[in-house]
């Protein structure tokens, strides 16, 4: 049985790229519902939605570990 792990040290230029992305999203997501009072528009869900998806998926992809082929 094959287990994907996560190596931290893979830690790269993608990883910081994907982990600001997600930051932006949720705290775009946060400056908008606490200036316009406004949590539950399906607007800003689908904007933030863009950097916060790709940013907890290249998070994943850019620590797996690689497998080194002989």
């Amino acid at each position: 049985m094959n287990m994907i792990k996560i190596n931290i040290r893979n830690f790269n230029f993608y990883t910081i790229l994907s982990l600001l992305a997600l930051i932006w999203g949720i705290s775009f997501w946060i400056y908008w519902g606490t200036r316009y009072n406004v949590w539950d528009d399906i607007g800003i869900y689908s904007f933030c939605i863009v950097f916060i998806i790709p940013g907890i998926i290249g998070i994943i992809l850019s620590l797996l570990d690689k497998k080194q082929e002989e």
